[in-house]
């Protein structure tokens, strides 16, 4: 059976998601490099794939998917469904909800946060401070939350380590990168499941690739 192929730019904390699941599951795969800058997202071989020009991409045989939770749900009910929960409906039930919390309560308060201190010095953009303060007020209350169930779980769905966790590399990765990642100080469960996710080997591996400064050397933006 051939590999998976999976397009997409490295750094981009969306294709992170991806690519840590592939790397959990042992799944082989092939990444094929694209750049934003050149606009290949923009071709009509990838809007054949993905007719709203984004990454990533994943070719699995016939099945083409996008979007990136669809995606790493995808890969892991193929080849480690344990970490969605596998046959465990509460776990599953678990997954389910936080990785929905990452998408509609973190992701969309760390984004600007992300977008303004680390991508908006390079393409020219000023950093609106105003945004910025306002969703690190934001985000504190949100880690209240999460400092809450981690206090009484080891991982977000449970006591092991599942999609739910995986999930909330993408953007943290590049948070952390930020001058703000101390705020994590005041949280210290959500600090040590932190500690514990940067120290997977499949996470390691995929955040060898995603800079700090979102290889803007390379030309690739996410």
């Amino acid at each position: 059976m051939a590999p998976m192929k999976v397009y997409g730019w490295a750094v981009s904390p969306w294709m992170a998601r991806v690519l840590i699941c592939l790397e959990e599951a042992g799944a082989e795969y092939e990444l094929v490099p694209m750049s934003r800058v050149g606009g290949d997202h923009r071709q009509p071989e990838h809007l054949a794939r993905n007719p709203f020009g984004e990454i990533p991409v994943l070719e699995d045989g016939d099945l083409t998917l996008y979007q990136s939770r669809a995606i790493a749900r995808h890969i892991l009910r193929k080849y480690k469904p344990e970490l969605l929960g596998s046959d465990n409906l509460e776990v599953t039930a678990m997954v389910d909800v936080w990785v929905d919390v990452e998408a509609h309560q973190l992701e969309p308060i760390i984004r600007p946060v992300v977008f303004n201190v680390i991508t908006g010095p390079f393409v020219g953009r000023v950093c609106d401070q105003g945004l910025v303060d306002e969703s690190i007020a934001k985000l504190k209350k949100v880690l209240e939350v999460y400092e809450a169930r981690l206090s009484s779980s080891r991982y977000l769905a449970g006591g092991s380590v599942s999609l739910a966790d995986l999930s909330h590399f993408s953007f943290m990765r590049y948070f952390m990168a930020t001058q703000y990642a101390d705020v994590l100080e005041a949280y210290p469960h959500v600090k040590a499941w932190w500690e514990a996710l940067l120290a997977r080997p499949s996470v390691e591996k995929v955040m060898a690739g995603m800079p700090p400064d979102f290889g803007f050397g390379s030309g690739n933006i996410p």
